[in-house]
């Protein structure tokens, strides 16, 4: 069985293009797969975008039919909708790539992943103490300003401290 547009099974081609888009061969049996239009829907992320996160490893490259249409899984979807959130937090492609590695089991011996793990989450505390930061600024603004006050307060300054940014509170 093939795929439609939608995702559901459809009937199949010769076997061997069931075997291709559905990873028949893999050993877990039939897979439902979708388009790159339904993946990037369901995942929130531009058809142009899915193609540069293939290109730059994010995802895999997807099987294809015999008439190089791109099919994604379910597990594309997964993966693709971390990358979207991992971007909307900040994180560069280098750094989502690590994680997904992490993710994955595929970052090298247990010592290597303990300090990527480690400095991510370095990261990620620096990330928060600068959010946290900024979030208490933006309150003390709404408060001002609820009381008329019309001058913008200290948001550059809070944000520009060194001690913030390096993760010293």
């Amino acid at each position: 069985m093939a795929g439609t547009a939608s995702g559901e099974l459809g009937p199949c081609p010769p076997p061997t293009s069931c075997a291709k888009v559905h990873g028949l061969g893999s050993g877990r049996g039939l897979r439902v797969t979708i388009s790159i239009g339904e993946l990037s829907r369901r995942s929130g992320v531009r058809i142009p975008t899915i193609r540069y996160y293939e290109q730059n490893r994010l995802i895999s490259a997807p099987a294809r039919t015999e008439g190089q249409q791109r099919r994604y899984t379910e597990e594309d979807v997964v993966r693709l909708s971390f990358v979207r959130q991992a971007r909307e937090l900040g994180l560069e492609v280098d750094a989502i790539r690590e994680l997904l590695e992490l993710g994955t089991g595929h970052s090298g011996s247990p010592e290597e992943a303990a300090r990527l793990a480690l400095r991510h989450r370095d990261e990620t505390d620096r990330r928060i103490a600068l959010l946290t930061a900024l979030r208490s600024e933006l309150g003390r603004l709404v408060a001002e300003y609820g009381r008329g006050r019309s001058h913008g307060g200290r948001l550059l300054e809070v944000l520009a401290q060194p001690d913030i940014a390096d993760g010293e509170r």
